[in-house]
């Protein structure tokens, strides 16, 4: 039983720091984008991802979600 409690509120736990990640990547992405020197088809590319992941945070898809913003920021900074 301890064990089944041990592994429920690290499940809880790893939930709530991953939501917790994503307006972090979403802040970061912003950031990024407004100093980048971007052709429009890269940033509106970026810009999907990012809207995507966000909307993903939304519907509580965390872990995809900071895939997609990862995803985000590697092809930002490899344009940048």
């Amino acid at each position: 039983m301890r064990y089944l409690a041990a592994l429920l509120l690290t499940v809880f736990f790893t939930g709530s720091a991953l939501a917790y990640q994503c307006p972090t990547l979403v802040n970061q992405i912003d950031q990024q984008l407004q100093s980048a020197q971007l052709d429009s088809d890269t940033k509106a590319k970026i810009v999907e991802l990012r809207d995507r992941g966000e909307s993903l945070h939304s519907q509580g898809k965390h872990s995809e979600s900071i895939k997609i913003l990862n995803q985000a920021l590697s092809e930002l900074e490899a344009a940048s």
